[in-house]
Parts: C-alpha cells; sequence; structure tokens
C-alpha cells in the first residue's frame, strides 16, 4: 500500500495489519465490494439553493436525488422537524463506481486516514463541484461542494437486511478500517495520507 508522511516511513505495525487484511481477503467469502455510493449536500434550509443543490446532484450522477429531513427542531436557525435541509442521491453497480472514479479524481486519488472509519466506510469532500470532470460552472447554481460516502460490505450482508429471519452481522463478516484501506488501494489504486508528526 501506497502511503504518505512527509519524509518519514509508515509505523511497522500498520504495514503489519495491511499484510494480514491482504491474506484475509484472499477468501472469497472475505473479499470486500463496493456496496453503495452516496453523495450528499446540506444546505441547512429549505428553499432555491436546496433546489439546486438537487439539480447538482443529479446532474453528477444521473440518478434520481431526494431531500434529507432534519430530525430534531432548532428555534436557533429557524428549523422545524421534518424542514427539507438537503438532499443525497445512492448509487449502485457500475454507476457508483463510475462516479467514484471522478470522484477521487478530484483529490488526485489521496485520502486522509482520518476519511476511514472503523466500520468500513469511507468518507471525502469535493469542495466545488466545476472540479468534477465533465462539471462547468452554472451561474444559476453558484458555487457548492458536496460529499462522498462509500459503503463497502463483504457477502453475506444480506442477513441483517432481509425480512424474514434477519440476523446479526458477525464481525468477522464486516468490513474494518484496514480492509477498506487495502481496498481502496488495489481497486482504485489511492494514496493513502497519514497525519503528520510535530
Amino acid at each position: 500500500m501506497e502511503l504518505v508522511r512527509g519524509d518519514s516511513q509508515a509505523p511497522f505495525q500498520f504495514e503489519k495489519n495491511i499484510n494480514k487484511c491482504k491474506k484475509i481477503m484472499a477468501n472469497v467469502m472475505q473479499s470486500v465490494r463496493l456496496d453503495k455510493l452516496t453523495l450528499n449536500i446540506g444546505i441547512g434550509a429549505p428553499g432555491e439553493r436546496l433546489e439546486n443543490a438537487k439539480v447538482l446532484l443529479e446532474r453528477i450522477s444521473g440518478g434520481k436525488a431526494v431531500m434529507t429531513q432534519s430530525k430534531d427542531r432548532n428555534p436557533t436557525f429557524k428549523i422545524r422537524k421534518g424542514d427539507n435541509i438537503g438532499c443525497k442521491v445512492t448509487l449502485r453497480g457500475k454507476s457508483a463506481k463510475e462516479v467514484l472514479v471522478k470522484a477521487l479524481d478530484v483529490r488526485d486519488n489521496a485520502l486522509a486516514e482520518s476519511s476511514f472509519d472503523k466500520f468500513g466506510n469511507v468518507a471525502f469532500g469535493v469542495k466545488e463541484y466545476i472540479d468534477f470532470p465533465g462539471m462547468k460552472y452554472d451561474p444559476k447554481i453558484g458555487m457548492m461542494g458536496f460529499d462522498v460516502c462509500i459503503t463497502l460490505s463483504k457477502p453475506g450482508k444480506r442477513i441483517t437486511v432481509r425480512k424474514i429471519a434477519s440476523r446479526k452481522l458477525s464481525k468477522k463478516q464486516r468490513v474494518g478500517r484496514e480492509e477498506a484501506k487495502v481496498f481502496m488501494e488495489s481497486a482504485y489504486k489511492v494514496k493513502i495520507e497519514l497525519p503528520v508528526e510535530e
């Protein structure tokens, strides 16, 4: 795995964990795959800007965006429970892979180690949509960025979402942080940027 941390090398323990993950993922039932890709824009209030954000996500993804609602009321920002405050679009399969490749290209295929959580999810932001390949500035939309959230999974995840006889997923079938790093490096040539030690 290609690691970046100034001029110093990655810790030995980190490399040891990566090699262990590669051996485990050689098993077909332990192989990590891209489950879904979610693009999200949070505006914080309903209105024209939110509608423009929805149009933007649909242009970028080619999919249908849906509104996201507030879960609580916030008198300070004049937000009521159930108000539309953002939008998102979820992609799977071939379209998810195509959009992900373009989104990673904006970041020069480099992700911070903090972008990976312990459940195998990966998230990063795109500051301005005009950086996204194929997108041009639209004066009606203005300048706007969006979040990219990657959900990874292993075979067998279906048992947690099926309606009949649903079960908890065993710890072995959950995607860990190190496994997510190995997958992103091998499948999308991602460079992991470790935090710089002061």
